[in-house]
C-alpha cells in the first residue's frame, strides 16, 4: 500500500474487509475531491482526517451496471432516469449505461442521443453513460453517434420486440462491424437466431410453453455466427444476457483463439429456473428465456471459471398492466425483469453459497462492466486517481424484497418476498453519499459519461 500523502483529505473510509484489485483486506481509502487520494494502511490514517470506520462491512467499487432499460424520453410511465438512477444508488450502483430502447425515439441516430442527453440532463442521481443502437441502414449514423459520445452499440438478431428498433440481419452487420472495429467500440449483441421452431402450442398461461417457443438452440447458433463474424472483422463483440450455457462451448473456442469475444448473464438466469415458474405468473417473462436447473448451475460454473465475464441487471420494465397480470399469457406479455436495486444482493446470496469469494463479485459487477464501457480508467476499482465511487454493505445481514423498499417506478419483479443476503448500506458518488440506510439524497449528482476514455 501506498505512504500517507502529505495533502489533506476531505474523507478516509475505513473497513476491515475492503475489496482492492489484487485482494480484500483491512484498509483504508483516502478521498480527495471527487477521487481516490491513496488507499493507505488503517494504522496510517494522518491524525485529523475526517474518517469514518464502517467495522466488518464490506467497502467495494460501486457497482457498474451496463444493461438497464431506463426507456425516456417516449416512454417515462415505463420508467425514467429518476426513478432507476434512485434505484441505482438504493442498489450500490454508481454507473448505470442505458439500452438505445425503449425509449422514443430508439437512440440509432445522434439527433437521438442528443434528446436523450437532454431528457436525463439534472435528473440522474449516479453517473450514466449510453449504448447506440444498429438497425438496417443506420450505418452512417454510427461515427456521428460515437463523436456524441455513444460507448457502444447494441444489435438485435432477432424482433427487439418494438417496431422501431428493427433486428439486424446478417447483411446489415457486414455493414457496421467494419466501422465499429476501425471506431474500437464494441457490438452489443443479442444472440437468438430463429430457425424453423413451430409456433407455441400449449397452455399460454403455463411458463414450459414459452419456454418451448425461444430454444437454447436459437443462442447457439447466434453465438456461431457471431464468432464468425468477430473473426471476418476483428472488433470486439460482446453477448448480452446469455441464459443458454450451451453456447459457452463455442464462445470457449472463440476466446482461446484470441478473439475479442465476452459475454454477460444476469441475476435472474443465475437465481431462477424454469421448473419453479407459476402458472400465470409472467413478471418471470424475459427474453432470452429463463432455463432449466441443470442450465443455471452451468452458467454458475462458466462464472466462476471466468467463461462469463459479467453479471449485469438486464432491468427491462415496463407498466404493470403489460404484463397481463390477469390473464397471465406468457405469450402475449412484455418480457422483461424489472431488478435494478437488487443485484448485488440477488447475486451474492447464491454466490457465497456456491464458494465465490467478494473479489470475484466485484470483478463480475464493478471491473468487467466498466472495462466493457470504457470506463476503467475512471470506474469500477479503488485505486488512486480513479472516481471516488463506492458502496458500503453488509454481507451477513439480511432483508425481504418488499414493494415499499423498491425505487424504480413500478414494484414488478419475480423477488417480491425472496428473502436476500448483503445489504447495501451507504453508496458514494465521487466522492459525496447518495445513499444512506434507506435514505437517497435529495439532490441529483449524476453526470453523463460521454466517450470511452474520456
Amino acid at each position: 500500500m501506498e505512504s500517507p500523502v502529505a495533502a489533506p483529505f476531505d474523507l478516509v473510509l475505513k473497513s476491515r474487509r475492503v475489496v482492492l484489485p489484487d485482494g480484500v483486506r483491512e484498509a483504508a481509502i483516502a478521498i480527495r475531491g471527487e477521487r481516490i487520494a491513496a488507499v493507505l494502511d488503517a494504522s496510517a490514517v494522518p491524525p485529523g482526517a475526517r474518517t469514518i470506520d464502517v467495522g466488518d462491512r464490506v467497502i467495494m467499487p460501486g457497482l457498474v451496471d451496463t444493461h438497464a432499460h431506463i426507456n425516456e424520453p417516449g416512454r417515462t410511465e415505463w420508467e425514467g432516469f429518476e426513478t432507476a438512477t434512485r434505484a441505482c444508488a438504493a442498489g450500490g450502483i454508481t454507473t448505470v449505461v442505458d439500452m438505445p430502447l425503449n425509449s422514443i425515439p430508439v437512440t440509432t441516430t445522434r439527433a437521438a442521443l442528443d434528446e436523450k442527453r437532454h431528457a436525463s440532463a439534472g435528473r440522474t442521481w449516479v453517473d450514466h453513460g449510453f449504448w447506440g443502437g444498429v438497425v438496417p441502414g443506420n450505418e452512417r449514423e454510427l461515427e456521428p453517434l460515437v463523436e456524441a459520445g455513444a460507448l457502444g452499440f447494441k444489435a438485435f438478431l432477432v424482433h427487439s420486440g418494438i417496431d422501431d428498433f428493427p433486428m439486424a440481419a446478417e447483411d446489415d452487420l457486414r455493414r457496421a462491424m467494419p466501422i465499429l472495429a476501425r471506431l474500437s467500440v464494441p457490438l452489443l449483441v443479442h444472440a437468438e437466431l430463429e430457425d424453423d421452431t413451430p409456433a407455441p402450442a400449449g397452455d399460454p398461461r403455463s411458463y414450459a410453453t414459452y419456454l418451448a417457443s425461444r430454444p437454447a438452440a436459437w443462442e447457439e447458433r447466434a453465438v456461431r455466427r457471431m464468432i464468425d463474424l468477430c473473426r471476418t472483422y476483428g472488433g470486439p463483440v460482446h453477448v448480452v444476457h446469455l441464459s443458454a450455457a450451451g453456447a459457452l462451448e463455442d464462445a470457449g473456442r472463440a476466446r482461446a483463439e484470441g478473439l475479442p469475444f465476452s459475454i454477460e448473464t444476469c441475476p435472474h438466469y443465475l437465481l431462477l429456473a424454469a421448473e419453479e415458474v407459476p402458472e400465470g405468473h409472467t413478471e418471470y417473462k424475459c427474453a432470452p428465456p429463463i432455463r432449466e436447473r441443470d442450465n443455471r448451475e452451468r452458467l454458475w460454473s462458466a462464472l466462476v471459471s471466468g467463461a462469463i465475464d459479467l453479471v449485469v441487471s438486464d432491468h427491462s420494465p415496463c407498466t404493470p398492466r403489460l404484463k397481463l397480470p390477469e390473464e397471465g399469457d406468457f405469450l402475449r406479455a412484455w418480457g422483461g425483469i424489472a431488478s435494478l436495486q437488487l443485484g448485488l444482493s440477488l447475486v451474492w446470496t447464491e454466490a457465497e453459497k456456491r464458494g465465490a469469494t467478494l473479489s470475484d463479485l466485484a470483478r463480475w459487477m464493478c471491473e468487467a462492466p466498466a472495462r466493457l464501457a470504457g470506463l476503467s480508467h475512471k470506474k469500477g476499482r479503488i485505486a488512486p486517481g480513479l472516481d471516488a465511487d463506492l458502496v458500503v454493505w453488509d454481507p451477513e445481514a439480511t432483508f425481504v424484497v418488499e414493494p415499499s423498499i423498491l425505487r424504480h417506478r413500478h414494484p414488478v419483479t419475480p423477488y417480491l418476498g425472496r428473502t436476500l443476503r448483503g445489504e447495501v448500506k451507504r453508496t458514494i458518488l465521487r466522492g459525496q453519499t447518495v445513499y444512506e440506510d434507506g435514505v437517497v439524497r435529495d439532490e441529483p449528482l449524476g453526470v453523463p459519461l460521454l466517450g470511452r476514455g474520456a
